[in-house]
């Protein structure tokens, strides 16, 4: 537990080497939180992963990744049938999009300590472990394919060259051709990476750096080819059978009007017309290289600062060189080159096998890239254990921290990739996948963003929520303009994974998003919520349940979860204890048992717990504090007051006795059993006597909420059938005695009182589990009265407007009623010291507190066991197999020497009657009106 002493900072900010402790430091003053980077006890302390620079771990692997194969080979095929204006337009539309994305990375990478994984980092620790999981394990697949592609496209591009049908003289020609030795070619080309690769990130980076040397070396020559070589004709030749010229003009005026604008035409590669939206695609597949250097996370010196700078000037650097291609392209040459010959700059450099290098070496460069990346997203799945064993090996790495094995794994998915073959339709939804990655980054920007945590603080302030929303918005619009169905299956395939990941894995502890939004909103809502505006329309059930113990109370717990409706439903508890006499607070450490407890029970309810001297003390504390602004208490409901022995529920439910898995939130179910103490045993003591249990159904009655009294619902479960669902009620009843049955002077059928039982009653049968048990209301009448017939229809006109639909049924009780009559005349034959006998009923009670209070004590004093024991035997005759009955429960005495009494006449009346809800409503629920 944290004390004012201990660390506030929690966030990977400490490490001590070795399991020691800081000097000076207690076992409660030691940081809590273990991490990378940061303070040690001796030092500061160096990951031996990471040693990359921002500018060989972030901006060469973006920049290369971002160029490709595209900055060489699509560039003609972009202005050739798109024009210098559209063709700019789609690249400011292209790199705007991704710029909302480095945005969000760069808020969320500067936001705190970024471990390896990159975006699946990213969004799993912001998401949570479903969406991170999901997204993340599509990230990988898409890094995988992209792999696959590039590698076959590198051997696309030699074969053309070297092959058997290539453009270079027959002596050149040395490759044979097929699809076995394109296969073979491209093993080849990927062992090579591998082996970079499975020798740790520092030689990727080292190779990686070669290549872009490589790669910038080629454009310096293309951009020196549009001044140094002089206007040519070019020989563009179609399908080998016939050829057209076309021309290199050279910076002209007249070339430059003529491709300002679009011309789509047909595409030699693929014989479709092309369109805006297809040429954008194309495109924008260029651009989606924006995460390589987020991947290399494990292996960044400061990733919070790498990524940021790192991604941002490679953003800046190769918008700066496709503008420049475009714009010099748009300059030099005639529109049917560009259509003609997408790799038309080999035919105007001053040295066309610069450019073939440059193909290769791109090519090259972005298979290793999407290898090395897409094994340090594994790595991080794997440590995560979100998909169990089958990741498992993935977790080993070397001394140096490379994840060799989840290298291997990314290397055999990659030659599977490979023996597809044409990846054509794969290519589009690679780039789908991305995007859905990006929008994932951006959402998780977004929801920190409107969650206002004080934690999030980032160091990068150039975002806000609507680029954020912005960002998501057009990657789903560019998703479903690439590829409509890839778009959809990958949406779809994304949930299957959610909720895959949902149902087999635990709980993290990065914490839920969801949770901060949740109070965000929940806190707006409340405010809203105010209490001068409630109306009894609207009225609800919010019931506050003590429990003493759990073991005994849980089918009463399971019960009053039905009968809340959709209202606040709160478990409270008092610890008997002194804080003063305590070092700490015993309470904090008691809710997450509560609440797993609430978990295996599936109640939808809260927990409120509170220390006292008193369990009296703490009832009204809780009646007093529970809740927030118009989602209070106004039901207290309590257990009944007996010497009945409970039954250990725990021992009855498999939840509790034969459950395999621990708790989600790190309590295992041996804890859970002992932190709960056995069911007491007969008259053992306890912490509450009688007299204290009525006054906390007095101190309720004084603070206006309503009351119930449980007894008997252990039996619940026992009395029901076994069979599930609306079948275990049916032909079961509810019965409701709306009369004051301990004050049958008071024979009133609509008080407030008696309103308060039907409406309770209605809300269970409006429950599912509840709906087949049948509502019967019962009303007690004398055989001599003549009045009955007229109480009958008033009690149905009252049941049409309340609209509970229930059946009347009418029971004489003469010999009830003249054993309360006798007791009162024997009372004052033999000169009872008590209230005389002839005492007004209720409603002819004087105004006044004084006044009241007496008649409650001349009630309580003239009742006798005789006649309650006569109460009992009535309920008890009613035909019928009864599941709960609801009884009206009378105020307590005022006259504190009486509650024992009280208590007892509501044991007698209640013994023996199975599941019985005594019920005391002080508050009107009822209303006719629309």
């Amino acid at each position: 537990m944290s004390t004012e002493s201990s660390p506030l900072l929690s966030y990977r900010l400490f490490r001590v080497a070795g399991g020691a402790e800081m000097p000076g430091a207690t076992q409660e003053e030691a940081p809590l939180v273990v991490g990378v980077g940061g303070l040690a006890s001796g030092g500061p302390h160096h990951d031996p992963a990471r040693q990359l620079s921002t500018f060989f771990g972030v901006v060469v692997p973006t920049v290369l990744s971002m160029f490709s194969i595209v900055v060489f080979m699509r560039i003609g095929f972009v202005v050739g049938h798109a024009g210098f204006l559209q063709s700019l337009l789609m690249l400011v539309v292209a790199y705007l999009i991704i710029s909302l994305t480095v945005l969000s990375v760069c808020a969320i990478s500067t936001n705190g300590a970024v471990q390896a994984g990159g975006a699946y980092f990213m969004i799993s620790r912001t998401l949570g472990p479903e969406f991170g999981g999901s997204i993340g394990l599509m990230f990988f697949l898409a890094n995988v394919c992209a792999c696959g592609v590039y590698v076959l496209g590198l051997v696309e591009a030699i074969l053309d060259v070297f092959g058997a049908s290539g453009v270079e003289s027959p002596g050149a020609k040395a490759l044979p051709q097929g699809y076995l030795y394109s296969f073979l070619y491209g093993s080849l080309i990927l062992l090579l990476c591998l082996v970079v690769c499975l020798v740790g990130a520092q030689i990727y980076s080292k190779a990686a750096f070669f290549i872009f040397l490589v790669v910038n070396i080629v454009l310096v020559t293309i951009f020196a080819s549009f001044f140094a070589v002089s206007p040519r004709e070019v020989i563009v030749s179609r399908d080998g059978n016939h050829s057209l010229n076309a021309s290199f003009t050279g910076f002209n005026i007249s070339t430059l009007r003529d491709n300002m604008y679009a011309m789509y035409s047909r595409d030699y590669t693929t014989n479709n017309i092309m369109s805006f939206a297809t040429v954008f695609a194309v495109m924008f597949n260029g651009c989606t290289g924006i995460m390589a250097g987020s991947n290399m996370s494990g292996e960044l010196k400061n990733a919070s600062s790498s990524i940021p700078k790192g991604t941002i000037i490679a953003l800046v650097y190769t918008f700066v060189i496709y503008f420049l291609l475009f714009f010099m392209t748009s300059f030099t040459c005639e529109r049917t080159l560009l259509q003609g010959d997408y790799g038309f700059f080999r035919a105007i450099n001053v040295w066309p096998p610069f450019v073939l290098i440059g193909i290769y070496a791109a090519s090259l460069s972005a298979s290793m890239s999407n290898l090395i990346g897409a094994s340090r997203i594994l790595h991080a799945l794997a440590k995560d254990d979100l998909f169990g064993i089958v990741l498992a090996p993935a977790k080993r790495v070397s001394k140096g921290g490379n994840p060799w094995v989840a290298v291997l794994y990314t290397w055999a998915l990659v030659q599977l990739v490979l023996l597809v073959g044409k990846l054509n339709t794969i290519a589009g939804i690679v780039t789908v996948f991305y995007l859905v990655a990006y929008a994932a980054v951006d959402l998780a920007c977004l929801a920190l963003e409107w969650a206002s945590a004080p934690n999030f603080r980032p160091t990068f302030q150039v975002f806000s929520w609507h680029t954020c929303l912005l960002g998501i918005v057009s990657c789903l619009v560019m998703m479903f303009l690439i590829s409509p169905a890839g778009a959809s299956g990958s949406l779809g395939l994304m949930l299957l994974l959610l909720g895959f990941i949902h149902l087999r894995s635990a709980a993290s502890s990065w914490g839920y998003i969801s949770q901060a939004l949740i109070f965000h909103q929940v806190r707006k809502y409340l405010l809203l919520l105010d209490i001068r505006k409630d109306h009894v329309k609207f009225w609800r059930p919010q019931i506050l349940l003590m429990v003493a113990n759990p073991r005994g109370g849980s089918q009463l717990i399971k019960f009053i979860n039905h009968l809340k409706k959709g209202g606040l439903f709160v478990l409270g508890h008092v610890e008997i204890g002194d804080l003063d006499t305590m070092p700490s607070d015993p309470i904090q450490a008691h809710y997450n048992f509560w609440l797993s407890l609430v978990d295996k029970l599936n109640v939808k309810a809260f927990v409120d717990l509170t220390l006292s001297p008193s369990v009296r003390q703490g009832t009204q504390h809780l009646l007093r504090i529970t809740g927030l602004g118009g989602m209070k208490p106004n039901t207290l409901v309590l257990g009944f007051y007996d010497n009945c022995v409970p039954e250990d529920y725990f021992l009855q439910d498999p939840a509790f006795s034969q459950a395999r898995e621990n708790d989600e939130f790190g309590v295992d179910l041996t804890a859970l059993q002992a932190h709960f103490p056995s069911v007491r045993e007969g008259e053992s003591q306890r912490a509450l006597s009688p007299a204290e249990y009525v006054a906390i159904i007095s101190d309720a009655v004084k603070m206006h909420k309503n009351v119930c009294l449980a007894r008997y619902f252990h039996l619940l479960e026992k009395e029901l059938p076994s069979s599930s669902s609306k079948r275990r009620v049916e032909g079961y009843y509810i019965d409701v005695w709306p009369l004051n049955l301990l004050r049958p002077d008071t024979p009133t059928y609509v008080d407030i009182c008696s309103l308060f039982l039907l409406q309770m009653a209605c809300i269970l049968t409006m429950v599912s589990s509840w709906k087949a048990a049948r509502l019967r209301i019962f009303l007690c009448v004398e055989s001599g009265d003549v009045g009955w017939v007229s109480k009958e229809e008033k009690l149905k006109e009252l049941l049409t407007k309340l609209r509970i639909k229930a059946a009347i049924k009418t029971v004489t009780w003469d010999q009830v009623v003249a054993l309360h009559g006798h007791q009162q005349a024997d009372g004052e034959a033999q000169g009872n010291e008590g209230p005389p006998s002839g005492a007004a009923p209720l409603s002819q009670v004087p105004p006044g507190k004084e006044a009241r209070e007496a008649f409650l004590n001349a009630a309580t004093f003239r009742v006798t066991d005789e006649y309650l024991t006569s109460v009992n035997s009535l309920l008890l005759r009613q035909g019928g197999q009864t599941a709960v009955r609801f009884l009206y429960l009378p105020r307590p005495p005022a006259d504190i020497s009486q509650y024992q009494r009280y208590l007892e006449q509501l044991e007698i009346l209640t013994t023996g009657l199975g599941p019985t809800l005594l019920i005391h409503g002080l508050t009107p629920v009822t209303c006719t009106e629309l």
